[in-house]
């Protein structure tokens, strides 16, 4: 378990099943979806902090695992095991709950947006007056009574067409998102983990979608010396490749990902700690992790405009503090005019879900 550290542990009202459970979704994650190594690691801290007793051992807690369904026999591995969707589905409702908080149930949501009238999509509490071509449906009956008391006196009432009032609704808005995340070698130098924490926020936030926006997508992508697309399902699995920054290929893929898209809103988040360090030209890569190079640089800011000219903002979240990466950053959300936030990997979550519940497209430093 090294790079990792593990507090003193002091119980909960949980049952042990329940405490096994939330360390098991952690370590799995951490571990890429490897189960033998995920339960190596759960025994491990067992008998140095006693979580299972006598009464409730880690057989158990391995075979209640496979009959509530988070388990299943591995058929390639005789006696191995590996995690289910229903799994896969934890996790991401845990990583949910640990970086957002938990989120109150409520209808299915969209984004506000700065837009009222009387086509709109939800009541937003402000009332004006009747206008030709308002509808029956529209008219709030009880505070027009208000108004024509207020209009007309009490002692012999009545109300008119000046007296009606008009409740006013807000224009909602589908958002279509790419998450980019760097899977370059430097996610886990120097012994450090980043990905797992950046793995967190992208479960989460696929989560936070599912639960209030239902409507939108997301997209997730992972770059390297490449740039691909992967399923929401692939993110416990996620690893870091022996691989350079190609920042050009990710946009690429993420631009060419949301033209397919017919919402009007569209936006990319990028998580990453190192500065682009490759291209591929001409069938072959172009490398240097020398400083910033200009050739590379050049190209990341000409996409970086493209987005702007598309109306695409772009949400960097940069996980290194190195004052020629933040001048990298600089150059590269002036060229977007959109978001950066320099923020360590605790805060990195509270950022994105303020960024994309608000959707607010002004730019933050």
């Amino acid at each position: 378990m090294i790079g990792y550290q593990f507090s003193h542990y002091s119980g909960s009202n949980k049952t042990p099943f329940e405490q096994l459970f939330n360390l098991f979704k952690q370590l799995i994650t951490i571990t890429s979806g490897d189960v033998p190594e995920t339960l190596a690691w759960l025994n491990e801290l067992d008998r140095e902090y006693k979580i299972t007793t006598p009464e409730y051992t880690m057989n158990d807690f391995i075979d209640e695992l496979k009959r509530r369904g988070y388990l299943r026999d591995d058929e390639e591995r005789p006696g191995g095991f590996i995690i289910t969707p229903k799994t896969e589905q934890a996790i991401r409702q845990g990583a949910l709950e640990r970086i957002f908080g938990k989120l109150k149930r409520g209808k299915q949501g969209n984004h506000r947006t700065k837009f009222s009238g009387s086509n709109g999509d939800e009541l937003s509490g402000d009332l004006r007056e009747f206008r030709f071509g308002d509808t029956l449906d529209q008219i709030s009956m009880i505070d027009s009574m208000k108004q024509a008391q207020i209009n007309n006196g009490v002692g012999e009432f009545s109300i008119t067409e000046n007296d009606l009032r008009v409740s006013e609704k807000e224009y909602k808005t589908q958002t279509s998102t790419v998450l980019m995340i760097d899977i370059s070698h430097s996610m886990i130098l120097y012994g450090e983990d980043r990905i797992t924490p950046a793995k967190n926020v992208a479960m989460a936030l696929a989560e936070l979608i599912k639960q209030k926006y239902p409507k939108d997508s997301l997209e997730i992508i992972v770059f390297g010396n490449d740039a691909w697309k992967i399923e929401v399902k692939d993110l416990p699995y996620l690893q870091v490749g022996p691989f350079h920054t190609n920042t050009v290929a990710g946009l690429e893929l993420a631009m060419d990902l949301l033209r397919r898209k017919k919402t009007s809103n569209k936006q990319i988040f990028m998580i990453t700690d190192g500065k682009p360090s490759c291209l591929k030209e001409n069938g072959g890569y172009y490398k240097n992790s020398n400083g910033l190079d200009r050739r590379i640089v050049n190209k990341c800011l000409t996409l970086a405009a493209a987005c702007r000219k598309l109306k695409i903002p772009i949400t960097t979240f940069m996980v290194a503090d190195d004052p020629y990466l933040q001048r990298f950053v600089d150059e590269f959300t002036d060229a977007n005019q959109g978001k950066a936030f320099f923020t360590s990997l605790q805060g990195l979550g509270e950022f994105i879900f303020e960024d994309y519940e608000k959707n607010r497209k002004r730019r933050m430093r």
